[in-house]
């Protein structure tokens, strides 16, 4: 019987997954469990996110063939504009779905949890557009660094709360949105941003990012004359963009999958957040997932240049893809983040997310043939990070030249 990626009745993708949650959570996930396939599966849903996806974020993001990038790396190389999308990223996909589920299950407060902000942002933009009160938790130190992004959460009418436990990253964020949904959970609904979580939550976010890997099929058609690429390459933390990227071809085995996690300064060094490679399993944020941890199971703190993915585990699908061999996990150190991003800069005139650098920069750890169609998702743009481009420039090496 052939392997499937998919996670099973009980939200489990193999050993990963399922939900491990606080009785007083209990009844919320239950009912969220319960819910949430006659609501995405329903005409009336289906009709309504896909109108928002094209009139408001702007779907479909473009199918980008990058010439001096596929010169340079000796392939044909496809960038999925995901950058273009209204609110700058990925994350819309997603925060549009779940806030319809949310007005269907009759909740009346929004919640979420953001590291680089690009969730908060868009979290922030649908509770504007649907009328609802947003607070979102975001850790003191990814507060700083993301400056921009909080003051486009608060012009958008949210609140953000600064987390000051831990190390006050992605992780301590998730930490403070789950006590605040056990306190409040009759009427709030948490927006999840990524592939994490207790189930329904992976393949919820999952099935909203799918969009992605769905236009990749039908626009790789119209300009390859083939549905399906040679490889497909994207940054992953928690995993919402591979998730999406990756999801109608989990089951291809035509397809080879490459994520880039961020080692830090070195997944031999004590500063990395490279889950994959250091993490054992453990349970986190409800969550049967590899997580990097002490040997008597206390969380470490992640460490990369990137608050996106700032986190010590890694959604249960991409756990059991790269376990079972589907996925080829690469560890992309912070100074190759830095100068993969310059590079897309400097060739083709795009400047993405520190985040999507870091599949960016995967492309130098890869062989390829001239003929090889090549998929890279460009999860955000990179406004929100250049002063931390500026700062590391000489990281860069040439392209930081200037």
């Amino acid at each position: 019987m052939k392997e499937s990626y998919f996670a099973d009745e009980r939200g489990f993708y193999g050993d990963f997954g399922g939900a491990y949650v606080p009785e007083i959570l209990y009844k919320c996930v239950e009912d969220l469990r319960q819910a949430y396939l006659p609501i995405i599966e329903n005409d009336d849903f289906k009709r309504e996110y896909h109108q928002l996806l094209k009139d408001y974020v702007g779907r479909p993001s473009p199918l980008y063939f990058a010439r001096r990038m596929s010169e340079r790396y000796g392939c044909q190389l496809y960038l999925k504009r995901e950058d273009l999308n209204h609110t700058g990223a990925h994350k819309i996909n997603n925060t549009i779905g779940q806030i319809l589920m949310a007005k269907k299950m009759g909740k009346t407060r929004i919640i979420a949890e953001t590291g680089a902000g690009q969730h908060g942002v868009a979290t922030a933009t649908v509770c504007a557009l649907m009328d609802m009160p947003c607070e979102v938790f975001m850790g003191a130190t990814d507060v700083e660094r993301q400056h921009t992004n909080v003051e486009r959460m608060k012009m958008l009418g949210a609140t953000v709360h600064p987390v000051r436990t831990g190390n006050m990253t992605l992780s301590d964020a998730c930490s403070e949105a789950i006590r605040d949904w056990c306190c409040h959970p009759q009427d709030t609904f948490y927006i999840v941003g990524s592939t994490m979580g207790p189930h329904p939550y992976p393949d919820i976010v999952a099935r909203m990012q799918s969009v992605i890997s769905e236009e990749i099929k039908w626009q790789l058609q119209e300009k390859t004359g083939r549905d399906y690429p040679d490889y497909l390459i994207a940054c992953i933390g928690g995993g919402s963009n591979a998730a999406g990227t990756v999801y109608h071809y989990l089951d291809d085995d035509r397809v080879k999958i490459v994520l880039a996690e961020a080692g830090g300064h070195g997944i031999d060094t004590d500063h990395t957040a490279a889950t994959i490679h250091r993490g054992k399993v453990g349970i986190l944020h409800g969550s049967k997932m590899l997580v990097m941890q002490t040997p008597d199971g206390q969380i470490e703190e992640a460490f990369t240049i990137s608050a996106g993915l700032d986190y010590p585990g890694v959604g249960p699908m991409h756990c059991n893809m790269a376990v079972k061999g589907r996925s080829t996990v690469l560890a992309v150190n912070d100074d190759e983040t830095i100068c993969g991003g310059y590079e897309l800069t400097r060739l083709e005139g795009i400047i993405p997310a520190i985040e999507s650098a870091h599949a960016v920069a995967a492309l130098q750890k890869l062989t390829f043939r001239p003929d090889d169609v090549v998929v890279l998702t460009v999860s955000g743009r990179g406004d929100k990070d250049v002063e931390t481009y500026l700062n590391n420039k000489e990281m860069a090496g040439a392209y930081g030249d200037f």
